[in-house]
């Protein structure tokens, strides 16, 4: 924080304090900066910090903190109508939903708040931060209210989003007043309150002998306290199991390709949350499934994948092909003890494009982005891993 006397002048966040406060000073700031961020700088007589945990709670802290003193360089950041703001909505089960300043008015009566936090400065940053929190505390974003008639579209929506643990589990009210509790004390800068009665009811679990209640709190103090930066907590909870409690979207893409038959290969590619995570793709030689067998070597390499019980189980598996790939792979992944995946299938046309998604449409609707990242990540892995076969042996086609 930049002060002129008493008068905070700008505010900012920084993983390094000191390569941040050293971009402020250099011979290039007019270039870099806004005028008035520039004239705060100017302008200001001390400076003065505040150290988080993590990232997370500096961007938290950074919007409570810009609420409180709404200092002059911040507002030129970016047209105040345009900031970000968390509502937490007055209901049954509240909603919690990002809205921009000019939207609040319009979209959300005083009446229907039950919490209000921002300002966020960047949209992206704050629905960063959100995806990460519903992984230790699953909440409710619904574009609809959920305690009143819900169409069957609606239903099963949210169906799906408890199924991959977005949502909550159950609609206890009880519950999900805790998870609404303990976002609220995030977001309001109180991870310590948070720890403490986050420990108190592992205790009391424990005592009553809900080990299960009690080991899941026991996971979500222990990611709170080692969270270290946004990338570090998406880590964390992406490679967690299903039993912790957490869970991360998990998308895997499976391809196969061959030379002309021989020396064929499978691959799997991996996304989460919407991301390629190539630290978890996979290359299998096909062993078993007569050359030229496509759907033969896709059976062995998914009946290979399955044994690796160490890797996460995905939510989705997307393949190649029409309706009969699809169910063709719905039975193979139920064999191999895999059937709780969903299956979707990417037709393409004839210069390779995606141009239909066989699958639950819902599913489809939501994660089309997601399905077609790993799918096409499939088949560059597939491709790329048989040229350079070809550089190494041109000879053995």
């Amino acid at each position: 924080m930049f002060k002129q006397g008493a008068e905070i002048l700008y505010i900012g966040k920084a993983t390094s304090l000191r390569d941040r406060v050293r971009s402020y000073f250099g011979p290039d700031l007019a270039e870099m900066r806004s005028p008035l961020v520039t004239k705060a700088i100017l302008d200001a007589d001390s400076l003065v910090w505040e150290e988080t945990d993590s990232v997370l709670e500096a961007l938290i802290l950074e919007a409570k903190r810009i609420k409180q003193y709404w200092p002059k360089g911040n507002t030129d950041e970016k047209d105040d109508k345009s900031f970000a703001y968390l509502v937490v909505t007055k209901e049954a089960f509240p909603r919690f939903l990002i809205y921009r300043e000019r939207e609040l008015s319009v979209k959300v009566p005083r009446a229907s708040l039950l919490a209000l936090y921002g300002p966020f400065l960047s949209v992206a940053s704050l629905r960063e931060a959100l995806k990460i929190m519903r992984r230790v505390f699953p909440f409710f974003d619904t574009p609809f209210p959920i305690d009143g008639r819900l169409s069957s579209s609606q239903e099963k929506m949210i169906i799906f989003n408890q199924t991959i643990g977005l949502y909550p589990k159950e609609f206890n009210k009880k519950e999900y007043a805790k998870t609404v509790r303990n976002l609220k004390l995030l977001f309001e800068a109180k991870k310590p309150a948070l720890l403490k009665t986050l420990e108190r009811e592992m205790k009391v679990a424990a005592k009553a002998e809900r080990f299960e209640e009690a080991n899941i709190l026991k996971r979500q103090l222990f990611v709170l306290k080692h969270i270290q930066d946004l990338t570090l907590i998406k880590d964390e909870l992406k490679y967690s199991s299903s039993a912790s409690g957490l869970h991360g979207f998990r998308v895997e893409a499976y391809d196969t390709a061959h030379l002309r038959g021989d020396a064929a290969r499978g691959v799997m590619t991996v996304v989460i949350d919407g991301e390629k995570i190539p630290s978890e793709y996979r290359t299998f030689t096909i062993r078993t499934a007569a050359a030229g067998d496509d759907f033969g070597a896709l059976e062995e390499v998914i009946r290979r994948r399955a044994k690796h019980h160490e890797w996460p189980y995905p939510q989705v598996v997307v393949i190649d092909g029409g309706r009969a790939h699809l169910n063709r792979a719905k039975k193979i992944l139920v064999e191999n003890g895999m059937g709780e995946a969903i299956v979707v299938s990417v037709v393409k046309d004839e210069r390779h494009r995606p141009r239909e998604v066989f699958g639950p449409s819902p599913l489809v609707h939501t994660h089309e982005a997601e399905i077609l990242l790993a799918n096409a990540e499939a088949h560059r892995s597939a491709i790329g891993r048989h040229r350079r076969a070809l550089r190494r042996a041109p000879y053995s086609i």
